[in-house]
């Protein structure tokens, strides 16, 4: 059996290899610094335009660069407009009727009455919101962590001790995954055996934490072994063996971006920072 890329490295296998799919092949810090500007304006606007104008475009640019997964689309079409929804109501009932008392009330409970302003306040604070995340998913579903901290060694010059510091920290997610599964089906094979009544599943929950904590520490002292037999460390720069590098496309997506932003700002000018 021969073992695959896809199996020594449970982030291979990230990039769709389609041109459709453009997203999984761009250097994560130009997904990074495209949306940048927007979300920095997006947290001063109070209108509905701009950041209906922003999830538009967050839209059109995660369905046309990223894979169409059951997650995403949960998020896109579910997570977000209930997200929106929800925030408003609260932050419409939060909302001082002191400062939107001069508008048109739209329910009247006792003393307290729910004006239009508050109501308007609380879905463009929601909105605001979701704009802000819609934007953020497009490097927080495309890029695996690695890359991140691989990017930020080999363009921001970050020092390696930090990154690959990060990056090992990564590494270790997929392989607590893998473990916890592993303890539960022993978990689960004992259950079969022994019945111990209404505390059995307590008692399997509170055991996962052990022997989880006892790999963990494991797997860290054998990362710590292979890091110093390698050197880490020891010198000012190191080799690469995987290189993340930033193309033209990459200064063309980011230079895009930012002329669409600048485009969307002029035209909601009036309205984004009144």
């Amino acid at each position: 059996m021969t073992i695959t890329d896809a199996t020594r490295d449970p982030y291979a296998g990230t990039n769709s290899g389609s041109p459709r799919r453009f997203l999984y092949e761009l250097n994560p810090l130009a997904k990074f610094a495209a949306p940048l500007p927007a979300l920095v304006l997006l947290i001063f606007v109070r209108d509905f335009a701009t950041p209906l104008a922003f999830i538009a475009l967050a839209y059109a640019v995660l369905l046309a660069g990223a894979r169409m997964s059951r997650l995403l689309a949960a998020i896109l079409f579910v997570a977000l407009p209930a997200t929106v929804v929800l925030l408003g109501t609260g932050f419409a009932l939060w909302t001082n009727p002191e400062l939107v008392r001069n508008t048109t009330p739209l329910l009247q409970i006792g003393a307290w009455t729910l004006y239009s302003g508050a109501v308007e306040l609380g879905l463009a604070t929601g909105i605001r919101l979701a704009a802000i995340v819609a934007l953020a998913l497009m490097p927080g579903l495309t890029t695996a962590g690695p890359d991140i901290a691989r990017s930020m060694v080999q363009q921001l010059r970050v020092p390696y001790r930090i990154g690959y510091t990060a990056l090992a920290a990564f590494r270790f997610v997929p392989r607590f995954r893998h473990e916890l599964d592993v303890i539960r089906q022993a978990h689960r094979v004992r259950a079969s055996n022994d019945s111990r009544g209404p505390f059995a599943a307590i008692a399997r929950g509170t055991g996962y934490i052990v022997p989880l904590l006892a790999g963990a520490i494991r797997h860290a002292e054998r990362v710590a072994l292979a890091m110093d037999s390698r050197a880490f460390g020891a010198h000012p720069d190191r080799t690469e063996r995987y290189l993340v590098p930033f193309r033209r496309r990459d200064s063309v997506f980011v230079i895009a971006f930012w002329l669409i932003t600048a485009a969307l700002l002029w035209v909601f000018f009036p309205w984004g920072l009144s």
